[in-house]
């Protein structure tokens, strides 16, 4: 899969946030609540999102499907998990509300991720994450411990832990491989569970929870890509800005109109997400700036040791050449200069011998 940045990984984040709150939204109007047929609701959830996905995996290799089956089976059952609290989660708490913890998400996974991942965790990120949590906290304003609310923890410990585990999901699989995988697997047991609730099917359930699958699928794709592009902890944060969408929903559509408090928790989250991806942006440019300096420099070393060695080799050159030249000794040197004077008399007195006419 193709490298993205820090800023693109959190983007897909905000984008995955925003369809995860209109699957939340269908999942509030379930008929019944948490007294409706829970278990049925997931293994629909199941069922539709395998049919979404099957068109998308016939082109992809076969092989494949049978790389890394023991952490889609984990994954798988997390998320089941998951699905069965938040039905819980969301039928009886505000959506907001629900989303507010549900946000608890990115915190819980920089402690996992530095222990089970051993990701290096920055000042920034654990700062942002902690700024956030307060926000969360402001928002949710717990009085009392509810059933409602600690379903709520719970899908925000398995939302953590099934993006801490994308890592170990092999590589050569697509993303509609990895979520069907990620669904098939988890029908035995939904099945089971919804024989045992002995609730009547409900094609008006099927219809719901096929619209709350496929606004989740884009969620789930928008993780699986930004996952394993980027460490959880740089890109965790981005997970918050979801809340904000909840409170739009919410406002929209079941009328919870914000306070104060949750004005002031929401800015306690989107803040430090905008601070984060504008300080993990000035350091991609700083780092690329570095590279490009050491580049240049290394580049003007590599020229000037090249300069060096030719300058050595003319210098050899020419001493080599000195080397070749052999002078004569002495005593030649001597003989020429006689040879020569006495070649010089002669002519001289032969001029003599010209002019007066003597032999």
């Amino acid at each position: 899969m193709r490298n993205i940045s820090i800023g693109m990984a959190m983007t897909l984040l905000v984008i995955g946030n925003l369809s995860a709150t209109f699957s939340d939204a269908l999942v509030k109007t379930m008929e019944g609540g948490p007294d409706g047929a829970i278990f049925q609701f997931a293994l629909f959830r199941q069922v539709s999102a395998v049919l979404i996905l099957l068109p998308f995996c016939l082109t992809a290799p076969k092989k494949n499907l049978t790389l890394g089956l023991k952490w889609h089976f984990l994954r798988a059952h997390v998320w089941l998990v998951g699905v069965f609290f938040s039905v819980i989660a969301l039928t009886t708490l505000p959506l907001a509300t629900a989303n507010a913890i549900f946000y608890a998400a990115p915190l819980i996974m920089l402690p996992l991720a530095a222990m089970f991942l051993r990701e290096k965790l920055s000042s920034a990120s654990i700062a942002a994450a902690v700024v956030g949590f307060i926000g969360v906290l402001i928002l949710v304003r717990p009085t009392e411990l509810s059933w409602a609310a600690i379903s709520a923890m719970i899908v925000a410990v398995t939302l953590a832990v099934n993006n801490l585990l994308i890592p170990k999901i092999p590589r050569e699989q697509t993303v509609p491989q990895t979520l069907l995988l990620h669904n098939l697997i988890g029908i035995p047991i939904a099945l089971g569970l919804a024989l045992y609730e002995g609730a009547p099917f409900s094609m008006d359930l099927f219809l719901r929870a096929s619209g709350s699958t496929a606004f989740i699928l884009v969620y789930a794709a928008t993780c699986v890509i930004a996952y394993r592009a980027a460490e959880s902890n740089k890109i965790a944060s981005a997970e918050y800005s979801g809340l904000v969408c909840a409170v739009g929903v919410g406002l929209v559509l079941f009328g919870e109109v914000p306070d104060m408090l949750m004005i002031v928790g929401t800015s306690l989250i989107v803040v430090p997400l905008i601070w984060l991806a504008g300080l993990e942006k000035r350091k991609t440019k700083r780092a690329a700036r570095e590279e490009a300096l050491a580049t240049e420099t290394t580049f003007a070393s590599l020229t000037e040791d090249m300069r060096t060695q030719d300058d050595d080799i003319a210098l050899a050159e020419k001493s080599a050449m000195a080397d070749n030249i052999v002078l004569p000794a002495d005593d030649v040197l001597l003989s020429g200069e006689e040879t020569r004077e006495t070649s010089v008399y002669y002519e001289h007195v032969g001029a003599q011998k010209k002019v007066t006419g003597t032999t």
